[in-house]
């Protein structure tokens, strides 16, 4: 069955959410989401949003701050855009009805993370994105020309026949229903919006839906994809064995928790940089992997216990809350914690208003590159890239949209499943899954080296074949569609760190440890021709 829209988005987080709601003012909206509406990485986000709000802070402060972070790969003109407009996509979302933490003065409390030099970070205790996603879906039901399609994943997009790949208009996508019946669905506008990959590793803070849905899907139809061999670990997850991914927020070492050794109770942060704790990610990160290699430890820890339980339950009550679950009291003792894959600084590149290089498909958000992250995300630049590009993407579709309506009067196929029968081998599935994970966490993890990509690759080009035999072959189910994804993300990722020879930001290799700015000051960038 075929269903036609003005805007389709694959997506409900902060950027598909932020699109559509201002897209819905100029035609028909259906935002298609994977499981539950709000299920993604945006309900999980803890910290906040970076925005210049104190009197003492600027956004030429914000900007230094970003482009440090980065290791220098930011584009500053995207940067410069996301600071200067990020208090107005602020402002904009609590006049939706979004309410942040504030003073007795009615002023925003105001907190600071990783690698910022002043207190910008915005937050709703530590549930932020939880007050994001929130408001702007109830924002959503109010507009009749929003259509959701729940438990719905996208398979492949639609792509014109008549233009090679790259260069073919992108006219919607296949969609899989829970029921295994399968749509058509068309958009004049395409817009991926699906988030990050997380689930490419085998331990990471996202939730199951991150599998890289939209980059894989982009790549295949012949969009730009570029850095992705910086994939930021969050250096802070809870370590547990019954806790899945749960995030202990940056935000508590801006609000002065202590790393430390598990074995010594030593903190160690001083050694790698002078900001301690308050380390740009991805030298915490490697400082913590290096520790806990050296060490042997399963896990360092971080001491909160010095500011009291009332604070604490206070300002981080689902923190709080969660550790208690797994017997961890962080009032009176230190919170297990090891790094974990958290976030995609590359993805599909697009220009400051979301365009990809596919006709009539944009990217916004996680799954996009726009350059703001350079080699390593600030803390809490997601959201408000979120709010600023899915705002500023509204204007250039809404443009194009009279002369890509046309391109719905195209004949498209419905979905052909050839040959394919039910699988009766499941556990093939199962295996690659697995496999794909493990050795990515492995080899092309926090530190790499030349030999440790060659291994993944050759390993991943076998994977890859065995898992496109199975799709061709067998009826697709959501579970197929994910590995598949994570599969071609997993290439994208070596492929992007084996051409890299270079140290810089996420991207740490023992064979060049150092950054090259002479001739590595550039993206990294990957399209498939055939």
């Amino acid at each position: 069955m075929a269903h036609s829209f003005d805007f389709l988005v694959l997506g409900g987080g902060v950027a598909g959410l932020s699109f559509a709601l201002e897209a819905s003012r100029h035609g028909t909206v259906a935002v298609l989401t994977k499981r539950a509406r709000s299920e993604g990485n945006t309900l999980y986000a803890q910290g906040g949003i970076a925005a210049v709000l104190a009197p003492d802070d600027s956004p030429a402060k914000h900007l230094e701050d970003t482009v440090v972070a980065g290791a220098g790969l930011n584009h500053k003109d995207v940067v410069q855009i996301c600071v200067e407009e990020g208090p107005a996509r602020l402002q904009a979302l609590v006049e939706l009805g979004a309410e942040f933490n504030r003073r007795t003065n009615g002023e925003f409390d105001l907190t600071r993370e990783g690698g910022h030099s002043k207190r910008r970070i915005v937050h709703a205790g530590d549930v932020t994105g939880r007050e994001v996603e929130r408001a702007l879906l109830a924002a959503c039901d109010e507009r009749p020309t929003i259509t959701f399609l729940e438990n719905t994943c996208a398979i492949d997009l639609i792509l014109e026949r008549s233009a090679p790949r790259g260069q073919a208009r992108c006219l919607g996508c296949y969609a899989l229903k829970d029921d295994g019946t399968i749509e058509t669905l068309r958009g004049a506008v395409t817009v991926l919006a699906t988030g990050g990959a997380g689930k490419v590793y085998l331990y990471t803070t996202n939730p199951d839906v991150a599998t890289g849905d939209g980059v894989a899907m982009a790549y295949r139809s012949g969009a730009k994809v570029a850095n992705m061999e910086f994939y930021q670990f969050h250096p802070t997850c809870l370590f547990h064995p019954d806790a899945k991914s749960f995030l202990i927020s940056e935000a508590l070492r801006g609000e002065g928790g202590r790393l430390k050794l598990r074995s010594t109770g030593e903190r160690f942060m001083q050694r790698y940089h002078p900001m301690g704790e308050l380390a740009p990610r991805d030298v915490v990160a490697r400082a913590i992997d290096a520790e806990m290699k050296r060490t042997g430890d399963e896990c360092v820890t971080l001491d909160m216990t010095h500011k009291g339980k009332a604070y604490l339950v206070e300002r981080f009550p689902n923190i709080y809350a969660t550790c208690r679950e797994f017997g961890v009291d962080m009032a009176a003792q230190p919170i297990p914690v090891v790094p974990a894959a958290h976030y995609m600084c590359g993805g599909v590149v697009t220009d400051v208003s979301g365009k990809t290089n596919v006709p009539g498909l944009y990217a916004v958000g996680e799954v996009s590159c726009t350059g703001l992250h350079g080699a390593n995300r600030l803390a809490s630049n997601s959201l408000l890239e979120g709010l600023v590009f899915g705002h500023r993407a509204v204007a250039a579709a809404s443009a194009e949209l009279p002369a890509a309506r046309a391109g719905l009067g195209q004949t498209v196929a419905d979905w052909d499943p050839g040959k394919a029968v039910q699988s009766d081998e499941a556990v093939v599935v199962a295996q690659n899954w697995d496999e794909v994970r493990r050795l990515m966490w492995n080899f092309v993890g926090i530190v790499r080296s030349g030999k440790r990509l060659a291994r993944a690759r050759r390993r991943l080009d076998l994977l890859r074949e065995e898992i496109r035999e199975y799709y061709w072959a067998f009826k697709v189910t959501r579970d197929v569609l994910e590995l598949r994804n994570i599969a071609d993300v997993a290439h994208l990722i070596v492929e992007c760190a084996t051409r890299r020879k270079e140290s810089r930001g996420l991207h740490y290799t023992l064979d060049y440890p150092e950054s090259d700015d002479q001739n590595w000051l550039t993206d990294t960038v990957v399209q498939r021709h055939a």
